[in-house]
């Protein structure tokens, strides 16, 4: 099974999300079995125009995922209403899944994700063997990282229509188990452009879901995985929690009345998808942010818990925030500019001048009783 989620740009310039899901006319044309010296290949078209395919290479011991290709269409209206780029568009991500041994069966019944540019692609209850021997399927399983021993296939349907996500529809409810209210942990990610690191992020997330009974979502940094792309002028980091959660932050440079250039984080999109069919449950955008900026060649910390509002019912906090999205070296974030949650700067005046307070109040209080007393009994001629 998979799914397709896309951001597209319509003719106002504006962004939308829309998912493809597998329709009831799906065909394989073209595909082929492969042998030694040619690839094996799985070709799917459906719906509108889209077509997605995977090819397969082989060793004498192994066989692999090369790359797989997905095409939409954006002439499909129902799908891209008001799209200003018309036509197919294709998407190539390589290096899909690692080696496993000939005649074994690869399996992975968990969400699998891949991202590239503004497609991510997901994938579950996935079955597939290539370059089967002798026509007999191979009795050995080698299972996703993400599957436990115990997992066990979950039944899907098989057909689904072509829909629009919409940013602010919530039901049916997310299947996430509420966890208690505590920090989450704090993950470590990172990004490279060729062999160099272009982005740092130290953080831990927490997302508030708000509904009849709010749902508060810990950001597992063990299992989460980043991805994204880094440019010149504008960063994105992709955090996609392999199970049913996607966060993209988006970061631009901006310059200065004084001429000088600094980043700040414009835009956060959130993704909630079904644990069991991969379908998008809610999906909400908000790109029009100018928080954690600080000046190009810095970074940003913020320790204290910060909330970012993306709509009236999506919620998410920091925690332990440090982020430095362009102008990285030697894989070491650059000085930090500390949020102002952080200055603890201004409690010494506070203090001070609370002190100096109360110092007067004893003088005072000490002074009109001394004066009484001098009252007391005779007076001194």
């Amino acid at each position: 099974m998979m799914s397709f989620l896309i951001k597209y740009e319509t003719n106002s310039s504006d962004y939308k999300n829309t998912t493809l899901n597998l329709s009831s006319g799906v065909t394989h044309n073209g595909s082929v079995c492969g042998n030694d010296t040619q690839a094996a290949l799985v070709a799917v078209q459906f719906g509108e125009g889209h077509s997605w395919s995977i090819n397969f290479t082989k060793t004498n011991e192994t066989y692999q995922g090369d790359f797989m290709t997905f095409t939409y269409n954006t002439n499909d209206t129902a799908a891209f209403p008001d799209a200003k780029r018309k036509g197919p568009i294709t998407i190539v991500v390589k290096d899909t899944m690692p080696p496993v041994q000939l005649n074994d069966v690869f399996v992975c019944h968990s969400t699998d994700f891949f991202e590239a540019e503004n497609v991510t692609q997901i994938f579950w209850n996935v079955t597939v063997q290539p370059f089967v021997q002798n026509g007999t399927i191979g009795k050995k399983e080698s299972r996703c990282r993400a599957d436990t021993p115990t997992s066990a296939p979950t039944v899907l349907p098989t057909t689904a229509n072509v829909t629009t996500a919409s940013a602010t529809t919530l039901s049916p409810a997310p299947t996430a188990t509420p966890k208690p209210v505590e920090n989450p942990d704090i993950g470590n990610y990172s990004l490279k452009s060729g062999n160099k690191t272009c982005l740092l992020a130290t953080v831990g997330l927490q997302l508030n879901v708000s509904q009849d009974k709010p749902l508060l979502i810990n950001i597992n940094p063990k299992t989460t995985v980043a991805g994204g792309a880094c440019g010149n002028t504008t960063a994105t980091l992709k955090l996609n929690d392999g199970n049913s959660t996607l966060i993209a932050f988006t970061f631009i440079v901006k310059n200065t009345s004084a001429g000088e250039q600094k980043f700040y984080l414009k835009e956060v999109n959130v993704t909630l998808l079904n644990r069991l069919n991969g379908s998008v449950i809610a999906n909400a955008v908000n790109a029009n942010f100018s928080n954690w900026d600080a000046f190009l060649g810095s970074s940003y910390m913020c320790r204290k818990e910060q909330t970012l509002q993306i709509n009236e019912q999506f919620q998410i906090h920091t925690f332990n925030l440090w982020i430095q999205p362009f102008r990285v070296e030697e894989n070491k974030f650059s000085a930090a500019l500390e949020c102002s949650l952080d200055d603890d700067s201004i409690l010494i005046p506070i203090v001070v001048g609370a002190a100096l307070a109360g110092l007067i109040v004893i003088i005072v209080v000490a002074y009109i009783i001394g004066r009484r007393k001098s009252y007391a009994g005779y007076q001194t001629l």
